[in-house]
């Protein structure tokens, strides 16, 4: 564009591009600030990143497990980066606190202690025990039951609003796991009172596996059609499993996290979000679930990484 033309941006003064930056997002400053030096510069600057950053996060990391965390970061892009990185430790160590990196969005995760799981107290059933990828200090393991019932609750003022949230259950299994192979569990997200987003997920991590190649399988063809029927998992499971809904994938910690549900945060719409996962109909004993936590956190934008 030609410098007579008075529309070339590149030309703005630092400060005015450091404001239309401010009214964007983390992605869109980081791609606009290769436009122009001056861009760049913009984009480094700190009143661009305490815009990205919560109205709250000084109270936030003050009452954190790492309130060091302001005087040790050397500007608030640096801070902002770092809560991206490195979730904090909230509400005694019962939960994490983090931001989503291409949105600022806040990012929770309730602990294994956070949550309400029947039985959880009675060693019998369940123990509690540490693991050395888990952020929190206890992680809670199932010895054996016949009802499973674990709960979780966050009020929705703590959650970045008109966003788009989906939970996660944070777990693993142990070598000896059972009882998950053949009968689902029930989830459901949503506010407390309302009936929520429903659906039934399996945990047993051998079973996702064969149940993906068994769904490859029939596509490209490696089983003829009479026998790729027989293969099939039911018709809703099927669905589900095509659509993506219930499958386990692993986290970048060796973690597994399985896809609860969706909850939009609407703005002035108050309240608990509760997530709730049971198997309480089976009667079947089940074991061997390792649970760190439920993950709460915007969803994934596809064109994000584009």
């Amino acid at each position: 564009m030609s410098g007579n033309s008075g529309g070339d941006l590149r030309v703005l003064p630092e400060g005015c591009v450091a404001n239309v930056l401010s009214l964007t997002g983390p992605l869109d400053a980081g791609r606009l600030s290769t436009v122009s030096s001056t861009f760049k510069s913009a984009a480094e600057s700190d009143s661009v990143w305490e815009r990205f950053l919560p109205s709250e996060y000084l109270s936030i990391i003050s009452g954190s497990s790492d309130s060091s965390l302001l005087a040790s970061s050397s500007s608030k892009k640096d801070l902002f980066l770092r809560l991206c990185d490195d979730p904090i430790l909230i509400d005694d160590g019962k939960k994490s606190f983090s931001l989503h990196k291409w949105s600022g969005k806040k990012c929770y995760m309730l602990s294994a202690r956070d949550l309400m799981i029947v039985w959880g107290d009675t060693p019998r059933y369940w123990r509690w025990t540490s693991e050395l990828k888990s952020r929190f200090a206890d992680v809670a393991e199932l010895i054996g039951v016949c009802w499973l019932e674990i709960r979780g609750k966050i009020n929705t003022y703590m959650l970045s609003r008109e966003t788009l949230y989906v939970a996660y259950l944070v777990y693993r299994t142990t070598a000896g796991a059972y009882g998950f192979e053949h009968q689902p569990v029930d989830v459901t997200v949503g506010l407390a009172g309302t009936e929520g987003c429903r659906r039934s997920v399996y945990l047993d991590e051998e079973r996702e596996r064969q149940q993906r190649y068994q769904i490859v399988a029939m596509r490209v063809g490696l089983f003829p059609r009479s026998h790729a029927v027989g293969l099939q998992a039911p018709a809703s499971t099927r669905e589900n499993k095509n659509n993506g809904h219930n499958r386990s994938q692993e986290r970048e910690d060796g973690w597994l996290e399985m896809e609860l549900g969706e909850f939009f945060n609407r703005e002035g719409e108050d309240g608990e979000l509760e997530i709730s996962i049971s198997e309480v109909n089976g009667g079947d004993w089940k074991g061997g679930l390792i649970v760190q936590g439920i993950e709460i956190r915007p969803k994934e934008d596809k064109y994000q990484n584009n």
